[in-house]
């Protein structure tokens, strides 16, 4: 079975007669976590239901990487099985480049002669593999609204000789949306923007053809994550702009209901689970009294709560594996070596099997601050694999309030500490748990995902568009 159809659901909604766009600011193995896993995922969900004609859609990228490591992007990504048609990934500054030097056709063309370089700004000028310059983009450090400047993006000739300019990256974005648009005649376009930054870029495309159904993928508010919280700010220009996309799709409905109540729906806001391939379990891997922690180990994951409230559990023969990497790796190890646990507790390293390390796991804990998308939470159900969480928003108590593990205060150790003992010292509760996390699972199946991600975008291209 292909990656396509194995995103294909029997008896499948249809999708809308359109041209599809996804448009992600990158897509790099290895990078932005469940980011990654799940933009790849709706565009392998896409080809399954026959966009393209079982190709998928075009899936565009922002970075300014070299042609070379794209092309290497997407062979590892094939390999992974997370793409199965790398021609149709596509990158912006791959397609600026000219065969025989500088800037292509539609760059040029794009550029305008009348704008030039301001001099006190820095340049990262760009190069093909010839090491010829083809563009350069300036340098704004330190800034989260780089995207945003209006400094010339400037265009090359052949010869090297700068020829004009476009303005801001909005500019030169635009510029090659509209070249790879122009293929399309009068067809319409559904356009699903994965990246707020690339939303920013393209909330006032008013092109009539195009409908541009903008995903969420993480937390919109600030510590303590509350839905009062205190806004950043990026996200606080965002939202001023929400109501200029023809859907807001959010992966959860307890975020969306959040913003609903205190935004207004001014803007189409609508729930569409990211979608979980199924599995096959391996029930005969189990290992009692394995407790294990999986992702990435980054400071908002809190890792060192799941270790304390493990030790704290003293549940005997019981074990800690931490799997994956991150800036927190040796504060961690010297926490573990700290507390006299290396006989208990071992950072295990990345796993190029995630699947076979949850179905060894007795029990998944998670201490997250906070969440986006609970991918890793609905994908330890699918192994049938309890999950001890701490209850933080967004997305794990939208699963785990209907089965499949326990829910405890934020930032509770002991109360973390008491739930892995209760569970792994009860052996049918244990087994309880195991057996109805599947079903669980099951509201973010393939089926529900598509189902919902079809309605979203046949609300958005029967209305009017929001831009025009």
């Amino acid at each position: 079975m292909g990656v396509g159809s194995a995103l294909l659901p029997d008896a499948a909604p249809a999708l809308p007669d359109a041209e599809y766009l996804v448009l992600s600011s990158r897509l790099i193995p290895g990078l932005d976590g469940g980011y990654t896993i799940a933009t790849l995922a709706r565009a392998r969900q896409l080809a399954g239901a026959g966009v393209g004609g079982g190709a998928g859609p075009l899936l565009l990228t922002f970075d300014p990487g070299t042609a070379a490591d794209h092309a290497a992007h997407r062979q590892t990504f094939v390999e992974q099985g997370a793409s199965s048609d790398p021609s149709r990934m596509r990158n912006l500054f791959d397609e600026a480049v000219a065969p025989n030097g500088g800037a292509a056709e539609w760059l040029r063309l794009a550029a305008d002669s009348a704008v030039a370089a301001d001099p006190d700004v820095e340049y990262r000028v760009l190069t093909d593999a010839e090491g010829r310059p083809f563009a350069a983009l300036p340098v704004i450090p330190g800034n989260p609204d780089w995207h945003l400047t209006e400094e010339p993006v400037l265009v090359h000739d052949g010869a090297g000789v700068v020829v004009g300019a476009l303005h801001g990256f909005r500019g030169l974005y635009r510029a090659w949306l509209d070249h790879v648009t122009s293929a399309f005649g009068d067809r319409r376009i559904v356009v699903i923007c994965e990246s707020r930054q690339l939303g920013e870029l393209i909330a006032d495309w008013d092109d009539p053809r195009v409908r541009i159904v903008h995903t969420i993928h993480t937390m919109h508010v600030e510590a303590p994550y509350t839905p009062d919280s205190t806004m950043n700010t990026l996200w606080t220009r965002w939202f001023r702009l929400a109501d200029r996309f023809d859907a807001v799709v959010w992966p959860t409905a307890t975020q969306r209901d959040d913003v609903v109540a205190r935004f207004g729906e001014t803007a189409l806001h609508t729930v569409v689970p990211n979608p979980i391939a199924p599995v096959e379990a391996r029930e005969d891997l189990r290992e009692d009294g394995l407790v294990v922690v999986l992702g990435r180990l980054a400071p908002g994951k809190r890792v060192d709560h799941a270790i304390r409230a493990f030790l704290a559990a003293a549940v005997p023969g019981s074990r800690m594996e931490i799997w994956g990497g991150g800036p927190e790796q040796e504060r961690l190890q010297a926490l573990i070596e700290e507390l006299g646990a290396g006989d208990r507790v071992v950072l295990a390293g990345h796993s190029d099997a995630p699947g076979t390390v949850l179905d060894r796991a007795a029990v998944l804990v998670t201490s997250t601050a906070f969440e986006g998308q609970p991918l890793g939470v609905v994908e330890a159900l699918l192994h049938g694999t309890p999950v001890i969480s701490y209850d933080v928003r967004y997305g794990i108590r939208d699963v785990l309030q209907q089965g499949g593990g326990v829910l405890v205060p934020s930032g509770d150790i002991a109360a973390l500490g008491d739930a892995i003992r209760a569970v792994l010292t009860d052996p049918e509760r244990l087994a309880a748990l195991s057996a109805e996390a599947p079903s669980v699972a099951a509201a973010w199946s393939l089926e529900s995902s598509l189902e919902a991600l079809t309605s979203a975008i046949a609300a958005a291209v029967t209305a009017p568009p929001r831009r025009v």
